[in-house]
């Protein structure tokens, strides 16, 4: 695992794409933490809420994105610039694009439900990450943010990606999501056992993981969800005004900036 690059101003920047696909895809710890994070967004999305919708993902959300290719009407992975793309899915028509982080190429309000992973914390402007995912969902649209604890055993390890950026507490990031209407409806703390691939930790993973939510109060999850919707019209002036006018997003072309070699997901 490659430590995390940083600006000139020591301002955080996102992992590249490869270290990425590799703790995911090509190691046990990672496809462990895959798993149970895909799971619950299952839990807070279930397969058939999404026929006929649009969903997308920013950052590096297209392993949580898989289980609704069958039955969206469309499914976006936005890759940050500073991060670099790969193709996605393996086997499959693309529909990963590099995007800058402040102007997504979709358009206004055409999103359904959007999931964020390894891209807000990372960013250098959070603010405007969040207008930006404010602009593209719809009215009504979902949005799931899932970030570090800052509590938490995972955001302390840098051989996690989970180690990297800005992490939050539950107050923090419920605090700056209504700042930006966002209205947060459930959040939930996920990946309990150690970030550690010694055997008995994997092996004792669904323990902790079970125990972990049954007595929050006691142990520290490593990751954040926060399920929120967009609220509509905006409290706050200028939330939303400045919609950019933006291309529509032509996900069969495959798009410039690393790539990285094709893998299941």
């Amino acid at each position: 695992m490659t430590h995390l690059s940083r600006g000139c101003n020591g301002a955080t920047m996102h992992l590249d794409v490869q270290v990425l696909r590799d703790f995911y895809y090509r190691s046990a710890l990672g496809r462990a933490a895959q798993k149970i994070i895909r799971d619950q967004v299952r839990t807070f999305w279930p397969e058939d809420r999404a026929k006929g919708q649009t969903m997308a993902g920013f950052g590096f959300a297209v392993p949580l994105l898989r289980p609704y290719l069958p039955t969206a009407r469309r499914v976006v992975g936005l890759m940050p610039a500073p991060q670099g793309v790969m193709p996605w899915p393996a086997g499959m028509s693309n529909v990963s694009v590099l995007c800058e982080e402040t102007m997504w190429p979709l358009e206004t309000g055409h999103v359904d439900k959007l999931v964020l992973m390894h891209g807000l914390e990372t960013s250098q402007s959070p603010v405007e990450v969040l207008e930006e995912a404010y602009r593209v969902l719809g009215p009504g649209g979902q949005a799931l943010f899932i970030v570090p604890n800052r509590t938490g055993l995972w955001a302390r390890a840098d051989k996690t990606p989970f180690g990297f950026g800005r992490p939050y507490t539950s107050g923090q990031l419920e605090a700056q999501l209504r700042q930006h209407d966002f209205v947060p409806e459930a959040h939930l703390s996920v990946l309990y056992q150690p970030p550690s691939t010694r055997r008995f930790w994997m092996k004792t993973g669904p323990f902790w993981e079970k125990t972990g939510r049954a007595i929050p109060a006691v142990m520290a999850g490593g990751v954040m969800m926060v399920l929120a919707s967009k609220r509509h019209p905006p409290r706050h002036r200028g939330v939303g005004e400045a919609a950019k006018v933006l291309s529509p997003l032509d996900v069969l072309t495959p798009k410039p900036g690393k790539v990285a070699d094709p893998v299941g997901g």
